[in-house]
């Protein structure tokens, strides 16, 4: 028997232990039926392996469905607008709260952690990573940082955004990993069809909507001291036609151009993923754990090929800051089972679930401080060449930079779209034009918020 299946036995033996000897009655809500949503995503399919151990503790069923994260939304949005109170539970995301939290679809869970007779002393609220668990609180005041107001969501695990490269592939071209915009720049172009026609350099999101955003494009975006929007006069005003938008959208343009996929305009997370594991691409810049997933014995490839750097600094620049994605579970407003789903909350975040989620379930960047520092998961999660010394450094001023507001995907998906059409039209003269536009055009659609 391997090393990881003793690990993986031992861990689900702790978590069984440490639930079932809890203080709380577990089987208080025996006979509920929970439904839950899910993305389709290996948090989700952690959580799905152990469902049979909740459901034999609680006597709680539970009925799912995974939906693949391209119509998820969709699908969670229909859900939640008839206020049925089907799902009791979702997945969800930090952005997503600033929308469906001010519309009355979220239930503030802060009630249910401070009740001992629901909540066991075992949970640890305080284990949790200060600054993961913040980002699923906020005061829904538009324009208002997260981390104050009511906590909306639990996290199942985060992501921050670095580059992953193909060691092989650099070794034979004798390149190092970048750590400049310059090194980016060159790398990419040096990489062109590395290993023939359609293979290429750098894997980026360039779909016409918001995910095109939020992971590389605005970590070097806030890296480079861009802001989307600020507070003047109680209104939020767009700031994408700063000098430091318009220099660093320029410079991606012509990256892109230069050095990213013939099909970027196509690509979401999947492709990015698919074409480093296939070694198409021989750099992907976007969340940690898509190129950890990629290198996992087995899952790709060029898995074992893959190592991780930092994000490359602009001249001048010494601070990485990454934008950081929360990946969270949420409870329906209008459940008529909040007590049951609240067990279900519970359970799946404890430090006993999460050690599992987080070694044998694959499920890198746990939010749980005990978790991170056990020698279970740092064993694990370090044999991928770099990942801990990368993850330590970009995580240390990782963030959330986008302002919250309700129209944020509104925002974004514009945003999106501007700068596809910079790579693939010539609709704009130049980058500075479609800024000066774009941040006009944004300015007026979040208008009618109040900023208190």
């Amino acid at each position: 028997m391997s090393k990881k299946f003793l690990l993986a036995v031992a861990v689900l033996a702790t978590a069984l232990v440490g639930v079932a000897s809890a203080d709380i009655n577990w089987r208080a809500y025996e006979g509920t039926t929970l439904n839950v949503m899910f993305n389709e995503h290996t948090y989700a399919n952690a959580i799905i392996a152990k469902l049979p151990e909740f459901e034999k503790l609680t006597g709680i069923k539970v009925v799912y469905s995974t939906t693949p994260e391209t119509n998820y939304f969709d699908k969670l949005n229909t859900a939640l607008s008839s206020r049925a109170g089907d799902p009791d539970i979702f997945m969800t995301g930090a952005y997503q709260t600033w929308e469906y939290a001010p519309a009355g679809y979220m239930e503030d869970l802060d009630a249910y952690i401070k009740d001992s007779s629901k909540t066991s002393a075992a949970y640890k609220y305080d284990d949790f990573i200060p600054g993961i668990i913040n980002a699923l609180r906020w005061d829904l005041v538009p324009g208002h940082s997260v981390g104050k107001g009511k906590l909306w969501a639990l996290p199942m695990g985060w992501e921050i955004n670095t580059l992953t490269y193909n060691k092989k592939i650099f070794e034979a071209k004798g390149l190092k990993a970048p750590k400049t915009t310059k090194e980016l720049f060159d790398t990419s172009v040096a990489l062109k069809e590395h290993a023939g026609s359609g293979t290429y350099g750098l894997a980026v999101r360039g779909t016409r909507d918001w995910g095109t955003i939020h992971p590389a494009y605005m970590s070097l975006f806030a890296t480079w001291g861009g802001k989307d929007f600020e507070i003047e006069n109680g209104k939020l005003v767009c700031k994408l036609d700063s000098k430091e938008a318009i220099a660093m959208t320029d410079y991606w343009v012509k990256l892109i151009k230069a050095g990213g996929a013939p099909q970027w305009s196509t690509y979401g997370w999947e492709l990015c993923g698919a074409d480093l594991g296939a070694g198409k691409a021989a750099m992907m810049w976007d969340a940690d754990r898509g190129g950890y997933t990629q290198n996992v014995k087995g899952a790709s490839a060029e898995a074992g090929n893959l190592a991780f750097s930092g994000i490359p600094l602009p001249e001048g620049i010494t601070v990485q800051r990454s934008n950081l994605w929360t990946w969270a579970m949420g409870m329906n407003a209008y459940s008529k089972n909040k007590d049951a789903a609240w067990y279900f909350l519970q359970y799946f975040t404890t430090p006993e679930f999460m050690l599992y989620s987080g070694t044998d379930g694959a499920c890198t960047d746990t939010p749980r401080m005990s978790v991170m520092n056990s020698k279970a998961y740092k064993d694990i999660v370090g044999e991928a060449e770099g990942y801990l010394q990368t993850f330590a450094e970009v995580s240390a001023n990782a963030s959330i930079f986008f302002t919250p507001q309700p129209y944020f995907f509104e925002t974004t998906t514009m945003w999106a779209e501007v700068l596809q059409d910079l790579v693939v039209t010539d609709k704009y003269a130049s980058t500075e034009e479609a800024m000066k536009q774009l941040a006009e055009r944004l300015t007026d659609l979040v208008s009618d918020l109040e900023v208190k």
